[in-house]
């Protein structure tokens, strides 16, 4: 009978070095987050810029003029968004969601049991829907906005400033970003230095495919959301609406969730339709939504779909939830790429696993 020998686990020394590396490397970067996420978003900025100075490149325009212009049309966007419809759309996103409470008070007579069945489901009389829109955060959120409109009065600059998290954070990241867009090839240069020789290969090819498909879904995304944007605002302001700006702007942004984002888009439109025009403007609201979604699922959509393959909506979806609520506003900049970057790596080692498993076969 052979004796029962128990397990035995042996650790060797370079493996115990290895694990203190990473945890002092992990711990160093959560110090230094800060930075980090400068360089980060430096590097997708640049990343971002690169296919116009490539089309300028082609246009015989050198590379450092052609950088130059276009930070230049960069800046000039920006001023232009800033001061002429910022200002506007935070105005129209207060303006609608001040009427929220009134709102509230209409949807509490729809109630189907009458009126004792409103109270009964909201815990409150009819005359108290106010008050109940202040418990469900709606006071908050008005606040928050209007000390947004309070940050945009101040000025460009400081505005800026507040959404990449200070003065000295917005500056290093432009520099940043200038310099790596300047150089040729800079990303793949500042990449082969902070990544090991033996996978350097890998990681500047694994970062140029994840570049390719953020580029392509960045394009096509921007494309879908002005087109739906712009016909939203236009459609809304020959009805009439109220706050067709913000209305349109929340259109846009909804073009980022599949199949139920037109529709999450359409319902304060239609509220605030009815509201303030009653029946049949809701209705008009509604053939206004319904004819744009048509547009975009036969015009639009085979127009660009192409460009927005490769990036799952779930993960698009997920990861800008994650990267606002670990980083703010860098974490919305920095969480799609990074996302794909990840996914493309996990697809790598996914075709790496079948390949291996065919050999063996």
């Amino acid at each position: 009978m052979q004796p029962i020998t128990s397990p035995h686990f042996s650790v060797s020394a370079g493996t115990i070095a290895k694990a203190i590396a990473v945890a002092m490397l992990a711990l160093a970067l959560f110090y230094l987050r800060d930075v980090v996420l400068v360089v980060l978003t430096a590097v997708v900025l640049a990343s971002a810029i690169e296919p116009f100075a490539r089309t300028l490149r082609r246009w015989h325009i050198a590379r450092l003029p052609a950088v130059i212009l276009i930070y230049l049309a960069f800046a000039l966007v920006a001023v232009a968004i800033f001061y002429f419809v910022v200002p506007a759309l935070v105005s129209d996103v207060v303006s609608l969601l001040g009427n929220v409470p009134v709102l509230l008070n209409t949807v509490s007579t729809w109630s189907p049991f009458g009126v004792f069945g409103a109270e009964a489901a909201l815990g409150t009389g009819v005359e108290e829907s106010a008050p109940l829109a202040g418990k469900l955060a709606f006071g908050d959120m008005l606040e928050a906005f209007r000390i947004v409109a309070a940050n945009v009065s101040e000025g460009f600059l400081p505005t800026l400033s507040v959404f990449f998290g200070g003065a000295v954070s917005f500056v290093l990241i432009i520099v940043l970003s200038f310099y790596l867009a300047v150089q040729e090839d800079g990303i793949a240069k500042f990449l082969g230095i902070v990544t090991p020789i033996k996978h350097e290969a890998y990681v500047i090819g694994l970062w140029r495919r994840a570049q390719e498909k953020i580029g392509l879904w960045m394009q096509g995304q921007l494309l879908l959301a002005v087109l739906v944007g712009l016909l939203v605002y236009l459609g809304l302001t020959v009805l009439g609406i109220e706050n067709a700006l913000a209305l349109a702007f929340l259109a846009a942004v909804m073009e980022t969730i599949p199949l139920f984002g037109p529709i999450i888009a359409a319902i304060p439109a239609v509220a605030a339709a009815y509201l303030f025009g009653g029946v049949s403007s809701g209705l008009l609201t509604v053939g206004l939504y319904l004819i744009i979604q048509q547009f975009e699922n036969h015009l639009f959509y085979p127009l660009v779909v192409k460009k927005i393959i490769g990036v799952p909506p779930i993960l698009v979806i997920l990861s800008l939830i994650i990267g606002a609520k670990l980083a703010g506003f860098l974490g919305l900049l920095l969480s799609v790429p990074l996302a794909t970057t990840v996914m493309e790596y996990l697809n790598d080692l996914q075709r790496r696993k079948i390949s291996t498993q065919s050999a063996h076969a």
